[in-house]
């Protein structure tokens, strides 16, 4: 399974990588805005921090996807439990 993450803490980028290989799912994180976000790809699941992403950010991570069956999960914080609270939820039992 794959899994983007849109905003966060750029300092907590390899500990959000290392929880999602934990939960066997290859994992993308995108902390601030680059020039685009052409590398989102066609995830299995786009994670958006609200709480530390613009909302232009946000709008180019949902056009990016557009068309493309995505789950897209919101959450206000960016804290590891969150993360792992939101992996819970959307990995298949079968990756755990």
């Amino acid at each position: 399974m794959s899994v983007v993450i849109i905003g966060g803490n750029e300092c907590m980028v390899r500990r959000y990588k290392d929880l999602c290989r934990e939960y066997r799912c290859s994992a993308k994180v995108f902390p601030k805005q680059n020039s685009s976000l052409k590398g989102i790809g066609s995830p299995d699941l786009m994670v958006l921090f609200t709480g530390t992403v613009s909302h232009k950010m946000v709008r180019n991570a949902l056009n990016e996807t557009k068309g493309q069956k995505v789950r897209v999960v919101r959450s206000n914080t960016s804290s590891m439990c969150a993360l792992k609270n939101i992996l819970e939820e959307n990995v298949e039992a079968a990756y755990v």
